[in-house]
Protein backbone atom coordinates (compact mmCIF):
# COMPACT_ATOMS: atom_id res chain seq x y z
CA UNK A 1 0.00 0.00 0.00
CA UNK A 2 1.34 3.28 -1.29
CA UNK A 3 1.27 6.55 1.28
CA UNK A 4 1.17 9.71 0.21
CA UNK A 5 1.08 13.12 2.38
CA UNK A 6 -1.90 15.92 1.55
CA UNK A 7 -1.88 19.03 2.86
CA UNK A 8 -5.55 20.74 3.51
CA UNK A 9 -7.66 23.66 4.70
CA UNK A 10 -11.29 24.67 5.18
CA UNK A 11 -12.36 27.39 3.50
CA UNK A 12 -16.29 28.49 3.66
CA UNK A 13 -17.28 24.53 4.53
CA UNK A 14 -15.15 22.74 1.93
CA UNK A 15 -12.64 21.39 2.32
CA UNK A 16 -9.33 22.28 -0.32
CA UNK A 17 -6.35 20.04 -0.52
CA UNK A 18 -3.02 18.99 -2.25
CA UNK A 19 -0.73 16.48 -2.29
CA UNK A 20 2.23 17.04 -0.75
CA UNK A 21 4.96 16.18 -3.55
CA UNK A 22 2.22 17.82 -6.14
CA UNK A 23 1.08 21.36 -4.55
CA UNK A 24 0.36 23.14 -7.95
CA UNK A 25 -2.61 20.54 -8.51
CA UNK A 26 -5.53 21.50 -5.70
CA UNK A 27 -8.81 19.83 -5.26
CA UNK A 28 -11.83 20.08 -2.69
CA UNK A 29 -14.83 17.94 -1.20
CA UNK A 30 -17.79 18.61 0.48
CA UNK A 31 -16.58 16.00 3.30
CA UNK A 32 -12.92 15.25 4.50
CA UNK A 33 -13.52 11.84 3.17
CA UNK A 34 -14.39 13.22 -0.09
CA UNK A 35 -11.63 15.29 0.14
CA UNK A 36 -9.74 12.42 0.05
CA UNK A 37 -10.96 10.14 -2.55
CA UNK A 38 -10.68 13.14 -4.83
CA UNK A 39 -6.92 13.47 -4.14
CA UNK A 40 -6.57 9.65 -5.10
CA UNK A 41 -8.62 10.48 -8.18
CA UNK A 42 -6.09 13.42 -8.82
CA UNK A 43 -2.75 11.06 -7.79
CA UNK A 44 -3.58 8.41 -9.87
CA UNK A 45 -4.39 11.12 -13.45
CA UNK A 46 -0.58 12.96 -12.13
CA UNK A 47 0.60 9.63 -12.57
CA UNK A 48 -1.52 7.95 -15.39
CA UNK A 49 -0.51 10.94 -17.98
CA UNK A 50 -3.95 12.02 -18.22
CA UNK A 51 -2.25 15.31 -17.15
CA UNK A 52 0.44 16.69 -19.49
CA UNK A 53 3.33 18.71 -18.29
CA UNK A 54 3.03 17.60 -14.90
CA UNK A 55 5.75 18.86 -12.89
CA UNK A 56 7.97 16.78 -10.61
CA UNK A 57 11.02 16.85 -7.87
CA UNK A 58 13.87 15.28 -7.98
CA UNK A 59 17.19 15.68 -6.16
CA UNK A 60 20.87 15.70 -7.32
CA UNK A 61 24.18 14.63 -5.43
CA UNK A 62 26.96 16.48 -6.04
CA UNK A 63 30.79 14.81 -5.18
Amino acid sequence: MEKHKYIYYEDDGVFVGFLQDFPDYRTQGKTLDELTDNLKDIYLDLNSGVIPHVLHEGVLEFA
